[in-house]
């Protein structure tokens, strides 16, 4: 009796992870989305006329491959796809060890809503709280309008509301490994859910999951909407195949690209910037020929600006409300933000 005790008392011991395999997972996530990014912005500087839409919407179209992707996962593994890639599984909170595969609808919705709708904001409150900054640099001052003073008054309060979540994460992280909390991650406990490791017979369950049964005399309806279903279905497993064969260049690509890196490959891969090019198809030659003209309104440039992704002098005025707009350069098409606009200080100015 004692032996059984203690082989049961073990097996659920054996079903908790490690905190090394949760943050392992955490990381895996965090790892694919610059190295996507940095992927997607090198073929839209191949070929600005035919891929910058995807620049220019990536957040939007990761969002939706997101959903995708972890949608899949939630329902056949009940798990995330980096959860799932180290053999976790999401079980209730209140679920005593060792549980069986398999979320409520809710703690689906919920778990999904987490994975990729806070992501996604946080992503966007960056990306406003970064203009904000450009234009502060830049000495941009708008209208002072009560929507513009709120929407000031937001930015400025997120970089201490991201340090508050920051410590909770790590207070989290500390309970877990104390043995003080079941979960080590604040969107965990937001789910009410909490991580363990797949057991044989949940492989066995998403064996079975993975092919339902076509309907043999069903509706037009059903037999329609079980082949869309087939359809995400195959895309979502196309999706994490390609990510779990690639998972390890991603992390590559993220270390490589990483700011604590970037000095370092800077230093090995340092060359001579190349002289942009002398004229492009449907450019004024007139205004080519004269370098003191600004491209975009065709007179002599006031305050120069240089674009340091493609070399070109513009107006200061004209090439900021351009790639603020645009999020490009005018004339190549190269994918530009607001911080690669240098002023150029000439000495008749």
């Amino acid at each position: 009796m004692a032996e059984a005790g203690a082989h049961l008392t073990s097996a659920a011991v054996n079903e908790l992870p490690s905190i090394f395999e949760v943050l392992a997972q955490d990381s895996l996530m965090e790892a694919v989305r610059p190295a996507l990014r940095h992927a997607i912005m090198v073929l839209a500087e191949s070929n600005p006329s035919r891929f910058g839409f995807l620049w220019r919407c990536f957040d939007e179209l990761y969002l939706l491959l997101d959903v995708l992707l972890q949608n899949h996962f939630l329902s056949h593994c009940s798990a995330s796809f980096s959860e799932n890639f180290y053999g976790l599984k999401r079980v209730p909170a209140r679920r005593s060890l060792p549980a069986r595969l398999g979320l409520g609808r809710s703690l689906s919705c919920r778990s999904l809503l987490l994975l990729c709708l806070l992501p996604y904001l946080r992503a966007r409150l960056e990306a406003m709280l970064a203009q904000q900054r450009e234009e502060e640099d830049f000495s941009i001052r708008l209208a002072q309008t009560w929507k513009l003073r709120l929407y000031r008054a937001a930015v400025a309060a997120y970089p201490y509301i991201s340090s508050a979540y920051q410590a909770w994460v790590f207070c989290q992280h500390l309970l877990f490994v104390f043995g003080v909390s079941r979960t080590h991650s604040p969107l965990l406990w937001l789910a009410n859910v909490r991580l363990a490791r797949l057991s044989g017979q949940d492989l066995i369950d998403m064996e079975h999951k993975s092919s339902p049964a076509k309907p043999a005399d069903g509706r037009l309806v059903q037999r329609t909407w079980w082949l869309l279903s087939q359809a995400a279905q195959g895309a979502a497993v196309s999706l994490s195949t390609s990510l779990s064969l690639g998972v390890f260049f991603l992390q590559f690509l993220e270390w490589w690209y990483s700011s604590e890196n970037q000095s370092t490959v800077k230093t090995a891969t340092s060359l001579p910037a190349p002289p942009p090019p002398l004229h492009l198809q449907g450019l004024d030659t007139q205004a080519a020929a004269d370098k003191k003209n600004c491209p975009l309104c065709l007179k002599l440039r006031t305050n120069s600006t240089v674009l340091s992704t493609s070399g070109f002098v513009f107006c200061y005025r004209c090439v900021y409300a351009y790639v603020k707009a645009n999020r490009c350069c005018p004339l190549t098409g190269f994918p530009t933000e607001l911080q690669h606009l240098i002023k150029i200080y000439e000495p008749e100015s």
